[in-house]
């Protein structure tokens, strides 16, 4: 069967679990239990005969063999069992628990799994059928899935501008179900004749990644052992905690990520009365230029302190980054001091799950102290003026971004022409200088110059159905930023 077929078998059985209230999210969250386990199973056996550490009686055969209430009872031991283990099989299993309350469904579940022989499958296969289940997961908008997933096309291509090299460590803070980590992959093993020792360090020591939600580290863990990344006696370097919390004790050649929306970093606590609320977290680092509640340039910081001199990153950002004061002004500051943020894509609404966030990339190099500014230009592609994406009828694609590949040259990018002018006003990539950067209030990066269509014409106005839903995206993207203030104010 091809990867899409088997995508859809399994993931229609979902359908038929959802009657149960089994949500996506716990239907991919038991999958990757029961697909852990028989692979472990196909590992044990010839030709392979390895050491999957999974113990006699709560493995794969163990529910082979049962149905009923006494397969129900068992499973529920077989996690907690399994959880309690090291190395990667307790991480896969850390905190797992039962979420199909029928045992007629879970045994259905067993056989559905039974009837294929993973191993078997090429590394390529079984990582898209697993990507293609984290993509329907995603596009459950109610579960907030889509938080974790970052359309695929700009991590391609952002990828593509990084050009990752053999040898290099890679590190995502934020890092989700790990589709940078995939996409870095898929980059070194194309684009490079690999020998064997960076083959292993490819498979073992490249990716370093930081999840604070246990249930989406346990996906990533799981994506990265489908694609190859780890194995069950060594697992990828996944962490499960909040990764701005301390000072980073190892430095990378790259970061790729994109944190989680929301400006707030917050923590809910309880007080006398035994009510819970959120509260703003701040967190007070040697490292950091400016002590702020605001995750995105805690994130910038942090990022910053994570790079090796001469270390790259391209980051997902949203616009309040580039032009909010206080905190803000400092840390853009001392980014366009401290490192060379040589490129900006601004990107348009209709890519995210998040509703009505506007976003951008920023790609910057450490470097190491000078006594004068290392940004002396920063470069900006504007792919949001006049350009319209949703997530359904019209997503991004990677062509969509083929003209800002080329305009950021990654074979050189300190080889650029510019495809504005006075005579071409239209052209999306321009530069701006660290002094014309500097001179704008609160050292803005906020910056556009193309005149957007349907403000000047009525003709040119996007279908209703089109506008309504933009006009739903701006209001919930504003509910968000009042409810931030309202918790602010102990409301």
């Amino acid at each position: 069967m091809t990867s899409t077929a088997i995508v859809n078998k399994v993931w229609n059985f979902c359908n038929i679990l959802k009657d149960d209230g089994v949500s996506y999210g716990d239907y991919l969250e038991q999958l990757t239990y029961l697909l852990f386990l028989k692979m472990a199973d196909e590992y044990s056996r010839p030709p392979y005969k390895r050491d999957t550490k999974v113990p006699t009686g709560f493995d794969w055969q163990s529910l082979r063999g049962k149905s009923g209430a006494e397969l129900e009872s068992h499973y529920v031991i077989l996690l907690d069992e399994l959880g309690k283990k090291t190395g990667m099989l307790g991480d896969i299993f850390v905190k797992a628990q039962n979420k199909i309350s029928d045992p007629a469904k879970l045994h259905k579940l067993i056989q559905l799994i039974d009837g294929e022989s993973w191993v078997l499958l090429g590394a390529d296969v079984k990582g898209d059928i697993y990507e293609g289940l984290l993509q329907k997961n995603a596009e459950d908008t109610k579960s907030g899935a889509g938080q974790y997933f970052t359309p695929r096309p700009l991590i391609q291509a952002m990828v593509e501008c990084v050009r990752p090299q053999p040898e290099h460590t890679i590190a995502d803070p934020a890092c989700g179900t790990g589709g940078f980590f995939l996409a870095a992959y898929d980059h070194l093993t194309k684009q490079h004749k690999l020998n064997k020792d960076q083959l292993r360090f490819l498979k073992y020591e490249t990716f370093h990644g930081w999840e604070i939600v246990t249930s989406t580290a346990r996906l990533c863990l799981m994506n990265l052992f489908l694609h190859n990344v780890g194995d069950m006696d060594h697992e990828a370097d996944i962490i499960r905690d909040d990764s701005l919390r301390s000072t980073p004790t190892k430095k990378f050649d790259h970061v790729l990520t994109n944190p989680p929306f929301g400006k707030k970093s917050s923590v809910t606590v309880t007080n006398e009365d035994g009510e819970e609320k959120r509260e703003a977290l701040t967190y007070n680092r040697q490292d950091f230029w400016a002590t702020t509640s605001n995750k995105q340039l805690n994130f910038v910081q942090h990022i910053c302190s994570m790079l090796k001199p001469g270390g790259t990153a391209a980051v997902v950002l949203p616009d309040n980054v580039l032009f909010e004061g206080g905190a803000g002004e400092t840390v853009r500051k001392q980014l366009l001091r401290t490192t060379e943020l040589h490129t900006i894509l601004r990107l348009p609404t209709g890519l995210f799950y998040a509703q009505g966030v506007k976003a951008n990339v920023l790609f910057f190099e450490n470097k190491p102290g000078a006594k004068t500014p290392w940004t002396k230009e920063v470069w900006i592609y504007d792919y949001r003026t006049n350009i319209k994406h949703t997530l359904k009828t019209d997503p991004l694609r990677y062509e969509d971004l083929a003209d800002f590949i080329a305009c950021y040259n990654p074979a050189d990018r300190h080889k650029r022409k510019e495809t504005w002018s006075a005579k071409t006003p239209e052209g999306r990539w321009r530069k701006y200088t660290y002094d014309e950067i500097m001179a704008r209030d609160k050292a803005s990066l906020d910056i556009f110059w193309l005149k957007d269509e349907s403000l000047e014409d009525s003709a040119n106005l996007p279908e209703p159905g089109v506008l309504a839903a933009e006009i739903v995206q701006d209001l919930e993207a504003a509910l968000k930023e009042f409810r931030a203030i309202a918790e602010d104010l102990g409301a």
